[in-house]
């Protein structure tokens, strides 16, 4: 019997360190950022574009958009879009992929999901409404 608790204990210890290495949020339950691909003055406040490789890429693809005040703090907006823009080229027609985005358990940082659909440089038009106010830009950023 003894033997059975011990193999659970390990087990039980194995299964922590696995979600631990797998979770998606740094220490303290912020979420992790990753590398930084844009950052943008929108208003007052600054808007952080980030993923794990600091590159927007082709294809389906997750991003963090966090928003903070001129000290560094986080800074609750509300309501955020972010919609990636390239102009008709040539025989190529107009596209706009759109992110969606959902909150995180920390203020002022929202998880997106975008599908971007060729490489290229895009135009993001960036807004938000709701607690700090509102507020829009446009950043380029390129997607390889």
């Amino acid at each position: 019997m003894n033997r059975s608790l011990i193999v659970i204990g390990v087990a039980l210890v194995g299964v922590v360190l696995i979600g631990a290495a797998c979770s998606k949020t740094g220490s303290g339950g912020s979420v992790a950022r990753g590398k930084v691909i844009k950052t943008a003055t929108v208003g007052n406040l600054t808007a952080t574009l980030s993923n794990s490789t600091g590159q927007l890429k082709l294809g389906d693809q997750e991003v963090i958009l966090d928003f903070t005040d001129s000290s560094g703090k986080p800074v609750d907006v509300g309501a955020v879009s972010l919609s990636f823009h390239m102009a008709q080229m040539g025989p190529m027609s107009e596209m706009n992929d759109a992110t969606s985005f959902t909150t995180t358990g920390s203020p002022g940082v929202y998880r997106g999901k975008v599908n971007i659909e060729v490489a290229g440089e895009w135009q993001g038009q960036l807004a938000y409404e709701g607690p700090a106010g509102s507020g829009k830009t446009t950043i380029t950023v390129t997607a390889r």
